[in-house]
């Protein structure tokens, strides 16, 4: 997802905001059968309601190759929830739809950055990217790639410490996420 650098300051802690500080957001996690069409009939239903989509991740489960889990992050400002689950129900290949409370999820989130860098901003750049749990995975000439992977609120502070670097390319996953596990068990 590319998105403009006045888009990215509306942001907090990795979640778009009401006023008043409530998450605009929610996540879905859907469980679909593993068929061709599918994301495409899940991204049009999106597309031809007018809901806006604030990140989306899908692959197949684990547990049966048969079934792919779509986590999709919805901005609750264009549609209320309880439609979007409505709609979505409806596809023939949904086979279920679990929402997940930001405080009850487990999230996560993965960038890619590759950085223009000189001699003494490349150990700077490497040195930033230890700080934050990340990995050089590629080296050139004159540039890195680093992949970092947390919380999206993690992913928000390393992408804006990047920004006094010379920044090429930039990409990340979309949100990923469980529910978080009940401890009494």
């Amino acid at each position: 997802m590319t998105a403009d650098p006045g888009t990215l300051r509306a942001v907090r802690g990795g979640r778009p905001m009401r006023s008043g500080g409530a998450p605009r957001h929610h996540i879905l996690s859907v469980l679909v059968e593993n068929k061709a069409g599918v994301l495409a009939r899940v991204a049009g239903l999106f597309s031809r309601r007018g809901f806006n989509i604030y990140s989306l991740a899908v692959a197949p489960t684990d547990e049966d190759e048969r079934f792919s889990r779509i986590t999709i992050v919805v901005d609750v400002e264009t549609a209320p929830l309880e439609q979007v689950i409505m709609q979505l129900d409806k596809l023939v290949n949904v086979v279920s739809i679990d929402e997940l409370s930001p405080a009850e999820a487990v999230e996560r989130e993965l960038v890619l950055v590759t950085v223009a860098v000189g001699p003494t901003e490349r150990s700077q750049v490497i040195q930033l990217a230890g700080v934050f749990g990340g990995d050089v995975v590629s080296v050139g000439g004159d540039r890195l790639t680093i992949m970092v992977a947390g919380r999206p609120e993690k992913i928000d502070d390393f992408e804006g410490l990047l920004e006094q670097y010379n920044v090429v390319e930039l990409q990340r996953t979309g949100r990923v996420a469980l529910p978080k596990l009940d401890r009494r068990h």
